[in-house]
């Protein structure tokens, strides 16, 4: 009998990928969404794939169909730094109150297996680049809105790590997953846009100092799929690249692929945007984990598909 997995945002950009990568390995997927974002990334149509528009606040709604399902990937969040900022109380609402009433329909149900999506956001501003999954979780300032997703997600591992309803929890911290087709409210995307419309110049935040790891779509699934079979019970994964770089340097980058002469002009830094963020992989990497997209490739693929 194929086993039943159940995935919360299975219609954004990572967690269409995950759902694609489950029917992929022959499994009968449940993906339960409430289709917050204008975009929608999961396109798939599977005789294995069941979508589900509703919202994880949602209880009475949303617990009926945890029954009978082996496995749960629990995606669904606000994402996208905008948000952070003007709406960090519907960011929390629906990573606090959507966590609670996941764990309690998968509790009623004796789902066997979670895995908590996470975020490098948990990290903030790390005590040590590139940071392993044992470094201390820290919101720097609560005042800021900024941080409540890290918030959110860092009280999501919290109450997963304190229940002992499943076989298996894992939980997994992706680190700037990017591709082709995931919308405009991430760094490589809007650099792309801004340069599209572009004759002259483009804006950055800072002097592009900061730095970030980009692990593309493909390498990242990979990883999450290595999770399924070779994770351990109540462990924390990073995912993503040790290929730490620039800001202005990825910039320049693309300018290079949109072979044109443009001038980037430095503006000022949001409070609270990370200088550093780049993971160890070492945990993950001993369970045979190795991204083999290089973020060249990687830049060159995503462009094209957003030109196109």
């Amino acid at each position: 009998m194929k086993k039943k997995f159940l995935v919360t945002g299975g219609s954004g950009f990572i967690g269409s990928a995950i759902v694609n990568m489950l029917l992929k390995n022959n499994y009968i997927v449940f993906n339960l969404d409430n289709e917050f974002r204008e975009k929608k990334y999961l396109k798939t149509k599977h005789k294995n794939l069941k979508n589900i528009k509703c919202d994880i606040r949602d209880y009475k709604k949303i617990e009926k169909y945890f029954k009978n399902i082996d496995t749960v990937f629990h995606l669904a969040f606000i994402n996208g730094t905008n948000f952070f900022y003007e709406k960090p109380d519907l960011v929390l609402d629906v990573g606090v109150k959507g966590m609670i009433n996941v764990m309690d329909a998968c509790k009623k149900h004796k789902v066997k297996n979670f895995f908590l999506a996470s975020s490098s956001e948990v990290y903030q501003n790390p005590i040590k680049v590139p940071t392993d999954e044992n470094v201390p979780l820290v919101i720097p300032d609560p005042n800021n809105p900024r941080f409540s997703y890290g918030a959110g997600k860092i009280i999501s591992e919290i109450i997963l790590l304190n229940s002992n309803i499943f076989k298996k929890s894992i939980i997994f911290r992706p680190h700037n997953v990017y591709g082709p087709d995931m919308g405009y409210n991430h760094v490589i995307p809007e650099i792309i846009q801004k340069l599209s419309k572009s004759k002259n110049n483009i804006k950055i935040q800072g002097k592009g100092d900061h730095t970030r790891a980009f692990c593309y779509i493909d390498d990242f699934v990979k990883g999450v799929e290595l999770l399924i079979f070779k994770g351990t019970n109540k462990n924390i994964y990073n995912i993503g690249t040790s290929r730490e770089i620039k800001i202005i340097d990825l910039v320049q980058k693309l300018i290079v692929l949109s072979n044109k002469n443009i001038k980037i002009i430095k503006t000022n830094k949001k409070l609270g945007d990370t200088p550093r963020r780049c993971p160890d992989l070492k945990k993950i990497s001993k369970l045979g984990y190795k991204p083999k997209v290089s973020l060249d490739m990687g830049l060159k693929k995503t462009y094209k598909w957003y030109i196109n």
